[in-house]
């Protein structure tokens, strides 16, 4: 399969459209004029989807203001408040006021950016007002964002999803090796992988990786020997990884610039030798960033 016929697996990451996202950003928020310069990219590559969220800052209030009749787009709830009487009428009215700020009637998927509330008291009447507003012909799809598999291994049976979005990367197989991302695709559920650069860090030189991260030196020696044996760039490797993640529908690539996204296309073509089994941890201290904060 060619690029521009891989390219359409992609699927483009705008949290950096409403916020300073990612531990090796340092662009800071992508201004507007920038980011209509990655959606024609995007568009011209055969890109089709977009990923948001409410939590993303000003990203969906951007992406209306560009125009989205076009995209397909998926955007995520955050996490209900305590405060909440109705969840069912909360819910209604995140996904009006996303459909408000994209200027649309519908949109492709609706995620949930804190799954494990499922497993609240109230989580059955969140399941359900996800699958009302599918119903109602709001949403196409509706889904979960996770951090792991084992959110899953919690999940009710019978909230069935069409969507699950979880890390996958050269660090992190958890999805695989549990057989999770092989159940998925036997349910007829989208697999999207995300975090396929750890925010950037899999990016970072040796030199600007943070302190923080220096406990993980032998894995950090095993990548970058790796690298400058088989003469690949950071990149290429976690592009091209992700590429060859055959149960992974959709790949979720957050993008800063242009330019980055031209770094990307560029980089998917090529041979990927087999990597050294001493990248794949299960460590969440490093695999999740939610984790980075408390060091």
């Amino acid at each position: 399969m060619n690029a521009s016929r891989q390219a359409q697996k992609l699927v483009l990451g705008t949290a950096q459209f409403g916020l300073p996202y990612g531990i090796s950003n340092t662009d800071g928020q992508t201004p507007q004029a920038e980011a209509k310069a990655i959606l024609d990219l995007a568009k011209q590559a055969g890109i089709d989807l977009i990923d948001t969220a409410i939590a993303y800052g000003d990203s969906e209030r951007v992406l209306g203001k560009l125009g989205m009749t076009d995209w397909q787009i998926i955007t995520k709830l955050p996490k209900v408040p305590d405060s909440c009487d109705s969840v069912s009428e909360w819910v209604q009215k995140q996904i009006n006021g996303s459909l408000q700020r994209l200027r649309l009637n519908r949109i492709a998927g609706l995620l949930l950016h804190s799954p494990t509330q499922l497993l609240e008291p109230f989580g059955e009447e969140l399941y359900r007002a996800l699958v009302d507003q599918k119903a109602e012909g709001l949403v196409d799809k509706i889904g979960i964002s996770i951090y792991g598999p084992s959110e899953l291994d919690a999940l009710p049976g019978h909230m069935t999803l069409d969507i699950v979005q979880a890390p996958a990367n050269v660090l992190d197989t958890r999805m695989r090796c549990s057989g999770w991302a092989a159940r998925l695709k036997d349910a007829g559920c989208e697999f999207h992988a995300r975090s396929v650069f750890l925010q950037g860090l899999l990016l970072m030189r040796p030199a600007d990786r943070p302190a923080q991260f220096q406990r993980w030196e032998t894995l950090w020696q095993a990548w970058d020997t790796w690298l400058t044996v088989h003469g690949l760039t950071a990149l290429q490797a976690c592009v091209r990884y992700a590429f060859q993640e055959s149960e992974a529908d959709r790949l979720v690539i957050g993008i800063v610039n242009a330019k980055q996204l031209s770094e990307i296309l560029e980089a998917i073509d090529g041979p990927l030798p087999e990597l050294p089994i001493e990248l794949h941890t299960g460590d969440l201290a490093l695999l999740n960033p939610a984790a980075w904060g408390t060091r």
